[in-house]
Parts: structure tokens; sequence; C-alpha cells
């Protein structure tokens, strides 16, 4: 037999089921490393490649010009998941495993993490190799320091 407080428990769980919900890790667990986020802008660069190659058809060829639109929709939005990635990746980093001592190592950490985490953004929002080869050499200015923090 359940208890009341049990069956109004179920009851609000049918009315508003929770949501899963995903975290790095909270324990912390120690396990943190580069390659995602560099993974990550990697494939941003190589969407913006492509989307940048892509050739425009002629809109009078229905089945070209659907392909056309449906390819950089795609890409697009990828390219978009993958910055986010990106930003997820560097914001772990600052949030669970970058520490005072790491701070007062090099002072300027805070502003390549704010700069990186703001031209992840600016990659979400364009289709610009230039940008995203920002993001690259700010992200391996970080993977620099990560590597010589764990020294």
């Amino acid at each position: 037999m359940h208890s009341p407080v049990s069956s109004l428990l179920r009851f609000l769980d049918r009315l508003n089921p929770p949501q899963k919900v995903f975290a790095h890790c909270d324990i912390p667990c120690g396990v943190y490393e580069i390659d995602s986020m560099r993974w990550a802008v990697e494939t941003c660069a190589k969407l913006v490649d492509k989307i940048c190659a892509l050739e425009l058809p002629d809109p009078k060829n229905k089945k070209a010009y659907i392909d056309y639109h449906n390819t950089f929709v795609r890409a697009v939005l990828v390219k978009e998941d993958f910055a986010k990635i990106c930003k997820e990746q560097i914001l772990i980093l600052w949030t669970d495993y970058f520490k005072p001592e790491h701070l007062a190592k090099w002072p300027d950490l805070h502003e390549k993490i704010w700069k990186a985490t703001k031209q992840c953004s600016v990659v979400k929002r364009t289709v610009d190799p230039e940008e995203v080869k920002k993001l690259k050499m700010l992200v391996d200015e970080i993977a620099e320091i990560f590597v010589a923090s764990r020294k």
C-alpha cells in the first residue's frame, strides 16, 4: 500500500513528468580533457569549408535546388551544434577543472575563456572561415594552459 504522499508525488509526476538532465560530473570525477573542444572546433571548420564550397544550382532545376538547400541547412545546423559543444567543453574546464591556483599562474585565463566562449557564439551565427580560425586559436591557447597545468 502506498502512502498518500507517494501517491500524490506519482500523480504530480504524471501531470508534469520529470525531465532528463545531463551533467559532466559534479563529484568531481577528475576526468578532464581537451580533445572534445578541439574536435568540435575542427568540425565547425570543416562544415564552414563545405558550406562555402557549395555551388548554387540553377533555380530552374528543382531537385538540385532542393538538394542544395537541404545540404546547406543541415550543415549550418550541425555547425551550430558543434559550436555549442565547443562552448560546453570550454565551460566544463572553466567551472570544474580550473582552480584559483591556475588563475594565479595564468592571470589572463579568465579573459581567454570569456573570449573563446563568445567566439563560439560568433561561429554559431556566421559562416566565416576567419571566425572559426579565431576560435581555433583561442581553443589551442586554453588547451596549452590545460596541458601545462597538469604537469
